[in-house]
């Protein structure tokens, strides 16, 4: 997904490689991808927080900002530890943690800055929600390449990754994105480019952006009232009733 001024869309679907790893596939994403003209951030979850696919998108200027895996490590004082390990050792009493709000709920954070395996200085947000400090469970750890950026910038970067999550949710459930039954290669990517066009249109239906739920509903009406029209001009002309029963179904 790409997103810039407000606008978010489908920027595009690569099919999976078997031949290669995750990692290498995302690397040459970030190869095709054009120098990023201002400042811009990359926006991940875990899988894809390791250091060669950081570099890769530094270096098109997107800094990296994403999910961290709770076993990674870093250096506290100089000292190697797991993340979810040195976060036992935090307490809200000794005030090693902040309240901030993302979204209108609230967390407690700690902010790490320096060292990772494979990455010489990064700031690391660990975070619990407020009714669940402590909780290994509700534990969750993020990264910025870019430690310019406040806890807070870091934060609110990070929720703008979740209309790739919406995409594919309203791609399964109205557009079949987890029903079509094609099996070469050709055909998929076809249906996909179909797909995002589709997604496009429901977006911009009105000349400006929208909900995708707003155009999708606008076309769903569009599509019923071309059906009525049709079955009502097939009646008018005086089309013989089972003729009529065939358009209807």
């Amino acid at each position: 997904m790409l997103s810039c001024n407000g606008i978010t869309l489908n920027y595009a679907i690569i099919l999976y490689d078997k031949s290669k790893s995750k990692i290498q596939i995302v690397r040459e994403i970030a190869e095709e991808l054009p120098p990023a003209p201002v400042i811009s951030y990359f926006l991940c979850d875990s899988w894809y927080t390791s250091a060669k696919v950081m570099d890769s998108f530094i270096r098109k200027g997107f800094y990296p900002i994403g999910a961290l895996k709770t076993n990674r490590i870093i250096y506290p004082c100089g000292i190697r530890q797991k993340v979810s390990e040195f976060a036992l050792h935090l307490r809200k009493e000794e005030r090693d943690v902040n309240l901030v709000t993302v979204n209108n709920r609230n967390f407690y954070v700690y902010r790490y800055e320096g060292e990772l395996n494979d990455i010489p200085n990064a700031a690391v947000i660990i975070s619990y929600p407020e009714n669940a400090f402590g909780d290994p469970k509700a534990l969750r750890v993020f990264i910025s390449t870019n430690a310019g950026l406040s806890t807070q910038e870091i934060l609110d970067h990070y929720t703008r990754r979740w209309p790739i999550e919406v995409f594919f949710r309203q791609s399964k459930t109205k557009l079949a994105l987890d029903k079509y039954q094609i099996r070469t290669q050709t055909g998929i990517e076809r249906y996909w480019l179909i797909m995002s066009l589709v997604h496009y249109m429901c977006c911009t239906y009105n000349g400006t952006y929208c909900s995708f739920e707003e155009g999708y509903q606008y076309f769903q009406r569009k599509i019923r009232e071309e059906q009525v029209t049709a079955l009502y001009q097939s009646i008018h002309k005086g089309m013989p009733l089972e003729d009529v029963l065939k358009l209807v179904g």
